[in-house]
């Protein structure tokens, strides 16, 4: 029997997370993951996923001053950079730029070099944005922990609490999710014995495609054209009749709301007034899930992460070229964490494809 994409197919134990589609769950390291995001830092949560275990204040205090160490960008990488053609997009200048870092120990991933890869990528973002003319390069900071550095580096503006809290939520909720496309990439990778950027840059590259990464751009259509609407309800119904689909409504593997797009909601409600952007997806939620109800019933159509997401990057003002980017830049950890778990006990991945082509008669 041949499962095509392996769907279906367990290859692997691991610690790390545990999706339950039916119930609505996200496990990280044996705690919820929704309330992890609300309570822990990045630094806390990656802290977890690359030891197993939660942070003291010590161990956080160290883990923080890594990701701060680690913020420079070599003069060389600023060379790739600059020399690297234009029209290339974001993931491709990270995937180059992760593939080209020099790490400690090549042999065997570590929790630092996990933190070194991570920790650079909101210098590569930005010294990309600078050599297109974009945005002037920002000076690198130490005031600030990871998510309102990478925002600062990402876009220029002084970090907002309010905000930063809900891009933190986010970037914590898709830190890691299961044997997915691109951690799959990074493990296989990392199951012939070769170094943690490799790794890194197989998974950047998997994160690229359209069918995985999943930029929330559909999303920002979508709440635009209910800004510029004076019926948000008829335009839905409109474009449900019509066959469109509704981007940020339904998921693969969740057959309930998926529980990170509840943990941004519920960081969004908790102000909604912060921003237009917040209060118009609260809106729109409840409007497009009474219709898709009445119009397709029993398809459980709920909000994804990618709905909510749309909505704090539009509220945070980072373009819309840097959401894959932003998804990457906290996935990475994940990644990480799979490939250092991999190796603690490995076995190469050697699938077997079955012939289906011509055989010579004489055979």
């Amino acid at each position: 029997m041949i499962f095509k994409g392996l769907k279906g197919v367990t290859c692997t134990e691991t610690t790390l997370s545990m999706i339950d589609g039916e119930r609505g769950k996200l496990i990280y390291a044996g705690y919820d993951a929704r309330d992890l995001s609300m309570n822990h830092s990045f630094e806390e949560i990656a802290y977890l996923l690359w030891y197993g275990t939660l942070p003291n204040e010590s161990e956080l205090q160290w883990i923080e001053e890594k990701f701060k160490i680690h913020r420079n960008l070599p003069h060389y990488m600023k060379n790739i950079i600059e020399n690297l053609p234009k029209e290339l997009g974001m993931l491709d200048v990270l995937r180059t730029s992760i593939s080209s870092v020099h790490l400690n120990s090549p042999e065997i991933p570590t929790v630092e070099d996990a933190i070194r890869l991570t920790a650079i990528i909101p210098a590569i973002i930005a010294y990309r944005l600078h050599s297109l003319g974009t945005k002037k390069f920002p000076t690198i900071r130490q005031d600030l922990n990871h998510v309102a550095y990478y925002y600062y580096m990402a876009t220029g503006i002084e970090p907002k609490p309010e905000l930063t809290h809900a891009l933190e939520t986010y970037m914590i909720l898709t830190m890691e999710h299961g044997l997915n496309a691109s951690t799959f990439s990074a493990r296989v990778t990392a199951s012939s014995e070769s170094d943690l950027a490799s790794s890194m840059t197989s998974a950047i590259g998997t994160m690229k495609g359209p069918l995985h990464g999943g930029a929330p751009t559909g999303v920002i259509e979508l709440l635009n054209d209910a800004s510029h609407s004076n019926n948000i309800k008829s335009m839905i119904r409109e474009k449900i009749e019509r066959g469109e689909k509704l981007m940020g409504f339904g998921h693969r593997v969740y057959k309930t709301l998926d529980p990170r797009a509840e943990a941004l909601k519920e960081i969004l409600q908790q102000n909604p007034k912060a921003d237009q952007w917040f209060s118009l997806a609260l809106e729109l939620e409840d409007i497009a899930i009474q219709t898709l109800e009445e119009l397709k019933p029993g398809r459980n159509l709920y909000t994804n992460v990618e709905y909510y997401a749309a909505a704090v990057m539009k509220a945070l003002n980072i373009d819309s070229s840097l959401f894959t980017a932003t998804f990457t830049a906290s996935r990475i950890v994940g990644w990480s964490a799979h490939v250092m778990e991999q190796r603690s006990n490995n076995t190469i991945f050697r699938p077997n494809a079955e012939y289906i082509g011509p055989v010579p008669t004489t055979f």
